[in-house]
């Protein structure tokens, strides 16, 4: 497949001012507004989704997996292409992707139908969490970036607490459907903003997609995914079934390892692991996606099944948590843009998040909601201050010509550890609801037979059962949820660990768009230098000395 691209953008270099960074920039922040109002519209109403198509746990979990399966499996081919092709019209396409999905979502008839349109969405969200931070890169120097990151982070808060808000409210009084049309109007405002104000250069190159290298990454993840839901109940984990499967996920990705050590345009870059600040911002997006995908997923069915709220009061309950990530995710951002300073933040983030979850893990069906309400305080507080920064320091490390894909690769790894978190989650979750409750009934002298799909992972509707049944399913559900949440501490430690070793390189003063002009200036002197000393062998490494100058945070690294 080959694409061209011959848009043409105000001059390289020219300094922008800050209207000219903040009218494009509402058009981003509108798009990624869409791609999270339209996901998070439905946490607060999944329970009552599932329940109303008869779904069962495992269903639940694949409603928000093949979401973030798609989102992971795509964000580095739409980072790729953002490398090599016009990155407006990709933020435009994405959109209109993800607006399609969520319209088709909405019509779903069963489980099956709605997994299946769910996917197509998170193609659409894999290339607007892939694009929007490229686009910034491009506007933005790293030094002014982090003021802007804040807002992202702002606006990712409010579509996170707005979004279950609303659905709470929509499914309350309309119905759950109609919470998959919310995003249209403003994704069709977003393309139009983007079209008159997004103006970047793009450079004219002939793109070559590595597709069996996607491939062998979206078959080995999905069959590591599949595994992680069935095994427990299925099949024994440490049956031949599971070693098959996980031996199968093995081979296919080491296969994509090969295949992108190969390609001439790989979809991830090995080369990027030879950065330091890179392979540990990697380490740590696993389990800040593990927290934030994991506890949002969660969180729902902790409010509605082991506290007896509504959708709309789910939503409502959510708010301490949504509220650390907005405060501390602008109020270091500002800090970040002014000092010029991030390691110290980003560590006391990984620490806060850290001691977040290892509180919730305490949780139960009858904990205080003042405690419930601080401990998601401290828990969004950390993942506001590591989120979005880990990105930020990332694009400052590496080549202005890789920014695309080397964003899009953090990006990738924070959604695939949300995915197989949130699949590892679910299993533990419906293993452990199924034993509590059973062994629950049981004790009660109740023959599990008789008590309907309590003990095979059925979602309950607590207003249909009986008294000491509903507290007997409360009960399992707050045990479990917060069993789930300590399942995320130890990756949350190798997250400080990882933070804490990152090089400490203060952040630059120019965009990507300004060092890839200044690169190619200088690699157009240079060369017509040795031409005119008749040193033409020369030309090559004088080429790679001009692009490393585009990007000596990483040459210094290397160093």
């Amino acid at each position: 497949m080959s694409l061209t691209s011959t848009e043409t953008s105000p001059i390289a270099g020219t300094p922008r001012t800050r209207r000219q960074v903040l009218v494009p920039l509402s058009g981003l922040l509108l798009g990624m507004f869409v791609a999270l109002l339209a996901s998070t519209v439905v946490s607060s109403s999944l329970p009552k989704i599932i329940g109303d198509l008869g779904g069962t746990q495992a269903g639940y979990t694949w409603v928000v997996t093949s979401t973030l399966l798609a989102t992971t499996v795509s964000t580095p081919i739409w980072g790729k292409l953002a490398d090599l092709t016009n990155r407006k019209l990709l933020i435009q396409i994405s959109l209109v992707v993800f607006v399609v999905g969520s319209g088709l979502a909405g019509l779903a008839q069963n489980t099956e139908m709605l997994i299946f349109f769910r996917v197509l969405q998170g193609l659409g969200a894999g290339g607007l969490t892939a694009l929007v931070q490229v686009v910034m890169a491009d506007i933005i120097p790293p030094r002014e970036r982090g003021r802007y990151m804040g807002l992202l982070g702002a606006v990712m808060a409010v579509a996170t607490v707005g979004g279950p808000l609303l659905g709470g409210v929509i499914t309350d009084s309309a119905g759950w459907r109609w919470n998959f049309y919310i995003a249209v109007p403003f994704a069709i405002a977003a393309i139009i903003v983007l079209q008159k104000t997004l103006h970047i250069p793009t450079h004219k190159r002939k793109v070559t997609i590595d597709y069996l290298g996607a491939v062998l990454i979206a078959a080995g993840v999905s069959l590591l995914l599949i595994w992680v839901t069935l095994a427990g109940n299925q099949f024994e984990w440490g049956s031949v079934a599971s070693i098959a499967m996980v031996g199968g996920a093995v081979l296919l990705l080491a296969a994509a390892v090969v295949t992108e050590l190969k390609v001439k345009e790989p979809i991830i870059p090995m080369t990027l692991f030879k950065n330091r600040t890179f392979w540990l911002a990697v380490i740590a997006s696993i389990s800040v996606g593990v927290a934030m995908f994991g506890t949002s997923v969660f969180l729902s069915q902790y409010m509605q099944l082991a506290r007896g709220k509504t959708p709309t009061e789910s939503g409502l309950l959510t708010i301490p948590m949504i509220g650390g990530v907005l405060i501390s995710s602008i109020v270091i951002g500002q800090v970040i843009s002014r000092t010029g300073k991030w390691k110290r933040y980003m560590v006391t983030g990984s620490v806060l998040l850290t001691i977040g979850l290892a509180l919730m893990g305490t949780i139960r069906y009858d904990t205080s909601f003042v405690l419930v309400f601080l401990f998601m305080f401290v828990m969004g507080s950390g993942v506001g201050m590591v989120m979005q920064n880990l990105v930020l320091i990332v694009q400052n490390a590496v080549d202005p010509r890789q920014i695309g894909t080397a964003s899009a690769s953090v990006a990738f790894f924070r959604s695939l550890g949300g995915t197989i978190g949130v699949s590892v989650m679910g299993a533990v979750l419906g293993s452990r609801i199924t034993t509590l409750v059973t062994d629950g009934i049981v004790k009660m002298g109740i023959d599990p037979a008789q008590a309907g799909n309590l003990g095979d992972g059925g979602i309950p509707n607590l207003s249909t059962l009986p008294g000491p049944i509903r507290t007997l399913v409360e009960s399992a559900y707050g045990e479990a949820v917060a069993d789930v949440f300590l399942l995320a501490v130890p990756l949350a430690i190798i997250s400080i660990i990882a933070i804490s070793l990152l090089p400490a390189r203060s952040l630059g003063t120019k965009t990507s768009v300004e060092q890839i002009a200044e690169a190619e200036a200088a690699t157009l002197v240079a060369v017509s230098a040795a031409e005119i000393a008749g040193d033409p062998e020369g030309q090559e490494e004088i080429e790679l000395q001009a692009a490393s100058q585009a990007a000596p945070g990483e040459a210094t690294e290397r160093a």
